[in-house]
């Protein structure tokens, strides 16, 4: 356990984040998302968990230590509904919460496509997988970078 740290960051998450470069992606995603498959595929290439919490809970830890990319307006994506791509359901709504309390505004969560999220996911740095059952609990984040200190 550390000071300041959200308990939910493990030591594995927590090398990924701080191993990611500005502009790296990573996958928050539900138990229906072929997580393991597609993490293979990233940069890390192995799956990484928090287990047991929703993908709010789990964003909220991580945007605790990793602000969101300023300079890209796809920063924030959710995967769309298929059939219905314009329908934003109760645990991406939960998510768009998270976003905004971390980052002090209104952050726009853009909708991808299934295939398309898919095809991102695979060139992201890395998966998480939290313990979501609810269908579409899979989002993309885009790593931004902190200020130096002023002198």
């Amino acid at each position: 356990m550390l000071k300041g740290i959200n308990p939910l960051l493990n030591a594995d998450v927590l090398y990924a984040l701080r191993a990611m470069g500005h502009g790296d992606r990573l996958v928050v995603c539900d138990t229906n998302f072929p997580a393991d498959s597609i993490a293979r595929q990233t940069v890390f290439g192995e799956l990484l968990r928090i287990d047991n919490v929703s993908p709010a809970k789990a964003i909220e830890a991580i945007l605790s230590v990793m602000p969101l990319d300023t300079f890209v307006e796809d920063a924030a994506i959710r995967m769309e509904i298929v059939g219905q791509p314009q329908e934003v359901p109760p645990v991406q709504r939960e998510v768009q919460s998270a976003i905004d309390r971390a980052e002090g505004r209104s952050w726009p969560l853009v909708g991808v496509e299934r295939h398309a999220f898919y095809e991102k996911a695979k060139a992201a740095y890395c998966v998480i997988a939290t313990g979501e059952r609810r269908f579409y609990g899979c989002f993309l984040f885009s790593k931004g970078v902190i200020a130096p200190d002023a002198e």
